[in-house]
């Protein structure tokens, strides 16, 4: 049992280090690119408390012009691809559980077959 354990954790811990310190697959470039692509095409509001001066207003649109151009897709592509990276990992978590759990069962069958078979084979 420590040993299926062990084994199942060794795998898990080998897969979450080659998701964090490797480059992304196919299907997580697709899906990074779909979700900076779905993040940089939300419109980005600003709500002034007071109706603001043209001067004050083309300030600010030359500001977020360049925020949105220049400093926001970095920012968003690192963000997403930690997502997507944290998201491998929580999946190979579930499938984690999974055997952890499944490696339990078996073993309870397994010694629920043992005493079974126990008190029948000593008669």
């Amino acid at each position: 049992m420590k040993k299926k354990f062990r084994d199942l954790l060794h795998a898990y811990k080998v897969d979450a280090h080659r998701i964090t310190h490797s480059g992304l697959d196919d299907g997580s470039q697709e899906q990074l690119r779909k979700c900076i692509r779905e993040t940089l095409e939300q419109p980005l509001e600003f709500h002034f408390h007071k109706e603001p001066s043209p001067e004050r207003l083309e300030t600010f649109a030359m500001i977020k012009n360049y925020t949105t151009e220049a400093v926001l897709p970095p920012v968003v592509e690192k963000i997403m691809r930690r997502v997507v990276q944290l998201e491998r990992q929580q999946k190979l978590l579930v499938e984690l559980m999974d055997g952890l759990l499944e490696a339990i069962s078996e073993d309870l069958q397994a010694a629920e077959a043992r005493a079974a078979a126990g008190p029948q084979g000593a008669s």
